[in-house]
């Protein structure tokens, strides 16, 4: 997207993330989306290139919001993480991450139809771009941790650090069923994913 914002532009996404949240992106309609902005054909091509723009821009939106969310949470409650180690601490984020979805239902339903594209090229796509801002924040704790002492002798910085991004970057593939994107469920998974890899891993 250009530089330059636009008159509308709120409404645009806010019309796009109704579009998004109720359709696939196959289904979903730039037209209904730009009709329901008010805004023109023109005005939308001079800023969004197509569809696909505009949806990994609100992908990328819905991403940073949550992070500002749970960044601000993590600083309210600093105190909850001293003494803990990374494990705890990932449990800690989980609970955050929960508390974003009731804060903000729209970007978590928007997250729910994005899992449901898994096998599309479009899925592919958004990970590529969002996947390497989530390593690289992982990358930073596990870093910590090693220093911490918090994962086994064992095992190197490099394994430790591409066992636990995979593990995170294909947690939805492995709980995607309407059950688990109930918010006491996910608590739950994630709690349990985490005890997996510390009994598997942490010391």
């Amino acid at each position: 997207m250009k530089e330059k914002s636009f008159e509308r532009k709120a409404e645009l996404l806010k019309a796009a993330l109704n579009e998004f949240t109720v359709k696939s992106y196959e289904d979903a309609s730039l037209n209904t989306i730009i009709k329901n902005a008010g805004i023109s054909k023109g005005t939308f091509y001079y800023h969004f290139q197509d569809k696909q723009a505009l949806y990994l821009f609100l992908l990328s939106s819905t991403f940073d919001v949550k992070w500002e969310f749970m960044n601000s949470l993590m600083k309210e409650h600093t105190g909850n993480f001293e003494g803990k180690d990374i494990f705890e601490r990932f449990k800690l984020q989980a609970k955050a991450g929960v508390e974003f979805a009731a804060a903000h239902p729209e970007y978590f339903r928007f997250g729910k139809m994005f899992v449901k594209e898994k096998g599309n090229k479009i899925y592919e796509t958004a990970k590529g771009i969002l996947g390497s801002s989530t390593e690289t924040l992982i990358d930073d704790m596990i870093k910590k941790a090693v220093d911490d002492g918090d994962f086994r002798d064992s095992f190197t910085r490099d394994f430790i650090a591409r066992v636990v991004n995979y593990l995170f970057m294909h947690f939805d593939e492995i709980f995607d069923t309407d059950e688990d994107f109930e918010l006491g469920k996910m608590i739950e998974n994630l709690n349990n994913y985490v005890d997996f890899m510390k009994f598997g891993m942490g010391k």
